[in-house]
């Protein structure tokens, strides 16, 4: 093992004597021994101590001496480098064929090449690193290369340089003097620097002048083409007030010579030359015109007319142009106005034959609605006349028909019975055709149940359906539907007459179906069906598919009565039929609140069989001596006492006279002398009490029906049937009978 106070690294010399001097100073030690010999031995060993530090410290003062000369020789290689780095951008930015300069984010010149400025050269040599973004703005300002314009300073064109400066991209041109120009373009870099970039556009600018200046000359002849070939002059002025433009169209509406036009020409000496020949039109003058053009504000459009000499009458229109020109048009209008009085006097001409043609119409339209309305008075009237006697003859032959013996002239008088019937449904329904043709129909519109009056039809067709053989239906429904009764009874009647009239096999089905809003009675046969040709023609009066049919079995108006209510009503009809299969009518009907239960198919109801009306008492009050008589008659064969009277006097001298209350009455609507039914069953109710009655008439306008039924009196319609009549009666007389 080395001893540590021996250095390995050293020469055997250096050791032997190291070696020699410590063999020294351990023999002095030695010998002085006590005290001293420790003294110089703890002093040897801080000699020893040191010696070591020393050397400690060497070794890394050697090592620092290397990494600082390795450092440094890294740095001048790095030097290097960047001298090479700064070498190759210098020549690469003098590669550039534009003038570049570097800015640094303080604003400061960091480099540019030798094009910079060369513009400029005045101030290029100033072009000098260091050097500040405001001074380089400046000396450009000043520069003596710059080309200004004549309202623009240095200090002007720095300020507005200085504030395209706070943009991050920028590129304009500069004008230079010799007509010369420079594009400057001007960029940041990421680090908040400035690089410019100088470009010598001249050629180009001078290029696109060339071109422009061509193209301006293209416009200026297409300009000029399209002038000639206005119809309207036109003369353009510029912001001085002069003559820059024309066409010959101006020259002639205004009479001028075309030579007196001229470039350069002042508006004023143009205007005096021809002023005199214009009269202006109210509103306008000619110093107002002068005044317009002379305004150095902003001018409002101007539009006016005036009257030249020669009988022309110009709209004239000024405008003025964004460089403060202006320009006046001139349109001929004597054509347009000459065309604007040919048509106002064409529109005269037409609205007098309007008016007349109008008046015509007028004319004739009053005088259809008073044939139209002498007709359905016709009509009503007829009718009403012709059902007297006919309740009449259909009583009579009722009444001998029920007790003749001999069966062949019964069948003879049920024949002559049918054809009455036949003569009372054509009446009927020519009177209600009339009357919802005449436009006069009045309809009362309220809550109507749907079974009790399906089921009164239902009783009433039953007869007819059972004597052909044919299955009738009806789903009931308890529904109460928004509609007028009687006009609504009338429409389901006809509906379900000809579904019984025309089916001659199967079967008959009514239903109601309901709708979020409405109904939809529905009427079903299984009969021929209807042509598809023939759909709409059904709703025609006297229109029949299967015309052979004879009168008695209908004439083709109860459709025609259909269709016409429910326009009326408003309520939507539709049909759908299939040749062979049969058809389908259907009415929608608006609903009233009502509870609507489930329907269930019925058939016909039956009446029990009624008790006998022997000794019941009626109150007869009928004007019509030959129908108050069948009347009695028929009644007779009841063993009903009838009272038989023609107005109230005799009624209550009858009463008087027997000293009897009758159980039931009778009376016609419309008596002799104004004098109403419904006036005298009220009267004698004051009297006798609250008497079952009923009204007979052969009106069926609404407002009898409505009367009736505020008044609690039962409706029967003539002609009237006897089977009717004793329905009444029967009711009436249990109705008595009541305790």
């Amino acid at each position: 093992m080395t001893h540590p106070l021996i250095d390995p690294h050293d020469s055997i010399e250096r050791q032997n004597q190291k070696l020699v001097k410590i063999a020294d100073a351990l023999m002095r030690r030695v010998e002085q021994g006590g005290d001293a010999s420790d003294a110089a031995y703890a002093q040897f060993q801080r000699a020893v101590i040191l010696e070591e530090e020393v050397r400690a410290r060497t070794r890394d003062l050697g090592r620092a001496l290397e990494l600082l000369n390795e450092s440094n020789a890294k740095l001048a290689q790095a030097n290097r480098e960047t001298e090479a780095a700064r070498a190759n951008l210098t020549n690469a930015i003098e590669t550039v064929q534009e003038g570049f300069a570097l800015f640094n984010s303080d604003e400061r010149l960091v480099m540019c090449n030798s094009r910079f400025g060369m513009h400029m050269p005045d101030i290029r040599d100033k072009m000098v690193p260091g050097l500040s973004f405001a001074e380089y703005i400046r000396l450009v300002s000043h520069s003596k290369f710059l080309s200004l314009r004549q309202d623009e300073t240095p200090e002007t064109w720095a300020a507005r340089r200085m504030e395209r400066h706070t943009d991050s991209h920028v590129i304009f041109n500069v004008r230079m003097i010799w007509n010369r120009w420079v594009q400057v373009s001007e960029h940041r870099t990421p680090d908040g620097g400035t690089v410019i970039l100088q470009t010598d556009v001249t050629d180009i600018m001078r290029l696109e002048r060339r071109e422009r200046d061509r193209m301006l000359d293209d416009q200026a002849k297409l300009i000029r083409a399209t002038l000639d070939h206005l119809d309207q002059g036109v003369c353009i002025f510029d912001s001085q007030a002069r003559l820059v433009g024309w066409n010959e169209r101006a020259s002639e509406l205004l009479s001028i010579p075309l030579g007196r036009f001229r470039i350069g020409i002042g508006f004023n000496m143009l205007f005096e030359r021809f002023r005199h020949e214009l009269a202006f039109e109210e509103g306008i003058s000619a110093q107002e015109v002068e005044d317009w053009v002379q305004t150095e504000k902003q001018r409002p459009p101007l539009s006016f007319e005036v009257l030249h000499r020669n009988s022309k009458t110009l709209t004239v229109s000024a405008q003025e142009m964004p460089d403060k020109g202006f320009v006046f048009s001139f349109t001929d209008i004597n054509a347009e106005r000459a065309a604007v009085q040919a048509v106002y006097e064409a529109n005269e001409q037409l609205e007098q034959r309007v008016i007349e043609r109008t008046l015509e119409l007028e004319d004739a339209l009053a005088d259809a609605e008073r044939a139209n309305a002498s007709k359905s008075r016709f009509v009503a009237a007829a009718s009403h006349d012709l059902l007297q006697p006919l309740s009449a003859a259909k009583l009579y032959v009722g009444s001998v028909a029920a007790d003749h013996p001999d069966d062949q002239v019964r069948s003879v008088l049920g024949r002559a019975n049918n054809a009455l019937i036949s003569v009372e449904n054509i009446l009927g329904a020519l009177l209600d055709i009339s009357k919802l043709d005449s436009g006069r129909a009045s309809v009362h519109v309220g809550q109507v149940p749907l079974r009790r009056m399906m089921i009164q039809l239902l009783d009433e067709m039953a007869p007819l359906a059972q004597k052909k053989g044919l299955d009738l239906r009806l789903v009931a429904s308890s529904a109460v539907v928004a509609s007028d009764a009687t006009y609504l009874r009338r429409i389901l009647q006809n509906l379900m007459a000809n579904a019984v009239r025309y089916t001659q096999t199967g079967r008959v089905l009514v239903g109601v179906r309901h709708l979020k809003h409405s109904v939809r009675i529905e009427v079903h046969d299984t009969g021929p069906g209807i042509p598809e040709d023939q759909q709409e023609l059904i709703f025609n009066e006297f229109h029949r598919v299967d015309s052979p049919s004879s009168a008695s079995e209908g004439l083709g108006l109860g459709l025609a009565i259909v269709e016409r209510a429910c326009a009326l009503l408003q309520h939507p009809l539709q049909v759908r039929s299939r040749p062979g299969r049969g058809t389908m009518f259907a009415v929608e009907i608006p609903r009233a609140p009502a509870e609507r239960d489930p329907g269930r198919a019925v058939g016909p109801q039956h009446a029990a069989k009624t008790d006998s009306l022997e000794n019941m008492i009626v109150l007869l009050a009928e004007n019509d001596a030959e129908l108050r008589n069948a009347l009695t008659v028929v009644m007779d064969s009841w063993d009903v006492t009838v009272l038989a009277c023609a107005d109230e006097v005799e009624a209550r001298g009858l009463i008087e006279e027997f000293g009897v209350t009758p159980d039931a009455i009778v009376a016609d609507y419309q008596l002799d002398d104004g004098e109403l039914g419904t006036d005298l069953i009220a009267a004698l109710r004051r009297d006798l009490g609250p008497v079952p009655a009923c009204i007979a008439t052969a009106t069926r306008e609404v407002a009898v029906t409505q009367i009736c039924q505020e008044a609690g009196l039962h409706l029967l319609h003539k002609p009237i049937a006897p089977r009717e009549l004793r329905t009444f009666l029967m009711r009436s007389l249990r109705q008595s009978e009541t305790p």
